[in-house]
């Protein structure tokens, strides 16, 4: 009777491993998990360019104006503690042009082609009665109960 419970046991833990298993091989294939994923490659690679860009097109531009390519060095001493405030100037420079990458080269042209999309293929209408936005296949505003034409 031993060996028929221990039985039992591993083939109710082996299953719960499968079920687990499969539930796993479910998320990873989610479409958002592999975007996500996708994006994280694409982001560090992005990061790369606009760090090689700041580094090398950026600050010697600023050494232009104000005679210096490189703000690391920049530092202060308190009771002999360093505060290197330079590098945190590098970085400062080097996220806001990314957040501006970001924003005019892939946000901006995004909301545009999604304004035209919707523009070209609308997925609401304006309800008659109270102008709140149904959907095109609505036949009554689920706000006013009107009953909406389908024309």
């Amino acid at each position: 009777m031993c060996a028929a419970a221990g039985t039992t046991d591993v083939r109710h833990t082996l299953a719960l491993v499968i079920r687990e298993l499969q539930e796993f091989k479910k998320f990873l294939f989610r479409g958002n998990v592999i975007d996500l994923a996708v994006a994280v490659v694409v982001g560090t690679a992005f990061t790369a360019m606009v760090t090689a860009f700041v580094r090398d097109i950026l600050t010697p531009m600023i050494a232009l104006i104000f005679g210096n390519h490189d703000f690391s060095h920049l530092a202060f001493t308190i009771n002999n503690s360093r505060f290197a405030y330079g590098d945190f100037i590098n970085f400062v420079i080097a996220f806001l042009t990314a957040a501006f990458a970001m924003f005019f080269f892939v946000i901006t042209p995004i909301n545009r082609l999604m304004d035209r999309r919707a523009q070209e293929d609308p997925e609401t209408k304006p309800c008659p009665e109270c102008t709140s936005a149904i959907p095109v296949k609505a036949r009554r505003c689920p706000l006013c109960t009107s009953v909406v034409s389908s024309a």
